[in-house]
């Protein structure tokens, strides 16, 4: 059986730094996001809160941090139960901005998870339209 991950890639006018502390500064996740506490860096623990609600939403741990070009966590959301996912992020320097690329593995690969995949799948292209909202102008097609 093929794994199920979800991949995407947005391109932001932002240089990598921005787009690291859109990432992982708590007031720029509560922009298009969730908010943790606190920043998210290496070997803490991930906690992540509804804006408008406080409930807590997502949990983990930040396994990997590298300003600016690579952050990783756990990932457990209420309708996961006990299982873990693991989230990536890549940001690559590309001209005029960023490349922003991530990949969403350990998702649950029976049928009835699949319900789950793709409400996960919605949401991150809705905090996708966020971030690029959050971080400039819309540009004219």
């Amino acid at each position: 059986m093929t794994e199920t991950i979800l991949q995407k890639t947005i391109f932001l006018r932002a240089d990598p730094d921005t787009v690291w502390d859109y990432l992982t500064e708590p007031d720029r996740l509560a922009e298009w996001f969730h908010k943790p506490e606190r920043p998210l860096a290496a070997g803490q623990k991930l906690e992540m809160f509804g804006t408008a609600s406080g409930d807590l939403l997502i949990w983990g741990t930040v396994t990997a941090a590298r300003k600016p070009e690579y952050l990783e966590y756990t990932f457990t959301v209420k309708p996961m139960g006990d299982a873990v996912s693991v989230v990536k992020w890549t940001l690559d320097p590309v001209p005029g901005g960023t490349r922003l690329a991530l990949r969403h593995e350990g998702l649950p690969q029976t049928a009835e998870g699949f319900g789950l995949i793709l409400a996960l799948d919605n949401g991150w292209d809705e905090h996708f339209g966020k971030m690029r909202t959050a971080l400039h102008e819309p540009v004219d097609a």
